[in-house]
């Protein structure tokens, strides 16, 4: 009866000492509401030899929202997870020659080496799990990096080809041409290839101009590219890079 007896006041001890640090560790959690948007795009690093120029680049929605997470450590630091929701769009068109390419045309599939203009769109909604380390210089200014871990609710990889024309198969190959008229453009979608899953690292700077309302700018760079290493299609591997300026609210 005495071994059980102490067997119990022991759990009740862990229990409590458990619960006193469950209770100080939230009472010295950090809570951020934040919203920003997004400038940036989904391209390879450098700019490959077969895209002769890029003609045009559209701002579009690309924007966060989220709650971040903030414990501090010793001294300066501090380790933050969060969760966010992003959108990441793009719009571009650009002139090309010699590009690998994959289009269809009047219902027939099409592949090879394509000379013209491409109109690109691109759209990623996903959830977003960044892991950061912080760091505070002074009472206004927080530095933060770390990696970050996406799921990708809704995904689109599509556009048009117009105003030139594609080699079949070889750079010799049977010409195929496309108009400048929207009934003789050549289209593609490559929305299924896309990942479902990206990883990334990601950097930025939290300003606070108040006690509760801040500022911030944050670089993403995707170590991943939005298509699997299998997919062959598109030739280059292409990697979402964007930046954000937002505001954030300290909730606690």
């Amino acid at each position: 009866m005495r071994n059980i007896l102490s067997m119990m006041f022991f759990a009740l001890a862990l229990l409590s000492a458990g619960t006193a640090r469950a209770e100080s560790f939230f009472d010295d959690l950090q809570l951020k509401a934040r919203a920003g948007y997004s400038i940036g795009g989904t391209a390879p690093l450098g700019v490959p030899a077969t895209i002769r120029s890029i003609e045009s680049f559209k701002l579009t929605p690309s924007l966060t929202v989220g709650i971040d997470a903030m414990h501090p450590l010793s001294g300066k630091f501090g380790l933050q997870a969060a969760l966010h929701f992003d959108i990441k769009n793009m719009n571009t068109e650009v002139t090309t020659k010699g590009y690998h390419m994959k289009v269809k045309m009047d219902d027939d599939e099409l592949e090879g080496v394509y000379t013209g203009h491409v109109r690109q769109r691109v759209q990623q909604y996903m959830l977003t799990i960044p892991v950061q380390l912080t760091f505070n210089i002074g009472r206004k200014v927080q530095l933060k990096a770390g990696p970050y871990f996406s799921v990708l609710m809704g995904k689109k990889f599509e556009g048009d080809a117009l105003d030139g024309y594609l080699r079949k198969d070889t750079p010799t190959g049977e010409k195929v041409l496309m108009g400048t008229n929207k009934n003789e453009w050549a289209t593609y979608d490559f929305s299924d290839d896309m990942r479902r899953c990206q990883f990334g690292v990601a950097a930025g700077v939290d300003w606070a101009f108040h006690q509760r309302w801040g500022l911030s700018a944050d670089l993403s760079w995707g170590l991943t590219g939005i298509f699997p290493s299998s997919f062959k299609t598109v030739e280059q591997t292409l990697y979402p890079i964007y930046g954000t300026i937002g505001v954030f609210y300290k909730l606690k």
